[in-house]
């Protein structure tokens, strides 16, 4: 069977094009460059498929069958044909399960960077240099839910990544955000991409390399309080950076209660992960009203494979 194609990719291109012309007149009309094609619609094709501007991201999952090289030189093929993308402009990954920081791990350092547009706004992407791309597809609808809340309040954004939450807050009238993020590689294109969207001012939307666990310590020392915080941490880390290990199973009651102790007198807080099978701790409602608010922000392409769970939290 070496070298063997053993899959119908007639059959995954006619779904994905199906699903195409399904999204694009919605995308077109929301504004979106960037958005999910294919969600393991069909078992013998386990992969999620994004399309970034003129680029296709396809993450293959693991399963007991594993795809062979033949197999995914074919897919890759057949969709470059099948959707008129050039085939180096079609990125495959394996989506193994990540522990720590593998997920942050280069993977091609001289892969080129480009801007996809999101609802008037613009964000930097890198589909080789790493295994995730620089933007959090499914977590759009909950940026717009904070760019909606964030007139004239003071913004937090905590384990930001490449600081989207940062960009629709100022585009919603922050009066203020503070960006915090371990990774200066990442802070550097959160700075990008508030360049790229014309809010780079840096008395007005700061950015803070920091443990967040220290950083939390160290901002309730000085009082500081916040409006809207938003809380979307890794599933589990262990950065050299940080002092201990972090599972968002075992640690999330903890972080929320030093992360709540930041609110503001009618302050918002969204929690967000992604972690699999993850269980709210009953004692969260001891900190704050609580109400699950996923059903919002999981947006119409992400609908098959509930990508995270989100829940706002509010001060008194």
């Amino acid at each position: 069977m070496n070298g063997a194609v053993t899959i119908d990719t007639d059959a995954l291109v006619n779904r994905v094009d199906k699903n195409r012309r399904h999204l694009a007149r919605w995308a077109q009309r929301e504004g979106l460059e960037a958005y999910r094609l294919y969600d393991r619609d069909m078992p013998e094709f386990p992969l999620a498929i994004d399309r970034y501007a003129d680029w296709l991201h396809v993450q293959v999952f693991e399963r007991r069958r594993p795809l062979t090289d033949p197999d995914l030189a074919a897919i890759r093929g057949a969709l470059a044909t099948g959707l008129d993308v050039p085939e180096p402009q079609v990125v495959i990954k394996l989506r193994l399960r990540q522990r720590g920081k593998s997920q942050y791990e280069r993977l091609d350092d001289d892969a080129p960077s480009f801007t996809v547009a999101e609802r008037g706004l613009r964000f930097e992407v890198n589909l080789r240099r790493y295994l995730d791309t620089g933007l959090f597809l499914d977590h759009r609808d909950t940026r717009q839910w904070v760019r909606e809340h964030a007139a004239g309040r003071n913004f937090l954004n905590l384990f930001a990544y490449t600081g989207s939450f940062s960009v629709y807050a100022a585009a919603g009238g922050a009066r203020r955000t503070v960006t915090v993020d371990m990774s200066h590689t990442y802070q550097a294109w959160t700075r990008r991409n508030l360049v790229h969207n014309a809010f780079d001012d840096p008395a007005r939307h700061s950015l803070v390399q920091a443990d967040v666990l220290a950083f939390l310590d160290r901002m309730r020392q000085t009082g500081a309080r916040f409006d809207l915080v938003v809380l979307d941490p890794p599933s589990f880390s262990n950065s050299k950076r940080m002092r201990d290990t972090f599972d968002v199973q075992r640690d999330h009651v903890e972080l929320l209660r030093r992360t709540t102790a930041l609110l503001a007198r009618d302050g918002e807080l969204l929690f967000s992960n992604n972690r699999k099978g993850f269980r709210l701790d009953p004692a969260v409602s001891e900190l704050a009203d609580v109400e699950e608010i996923t059903a919002q922000t999981v947006p119409q392409d992400f609908r098959r494979h509930a990508p995270h769970r989100c829940w706002r939290l509010r001060g008194d």
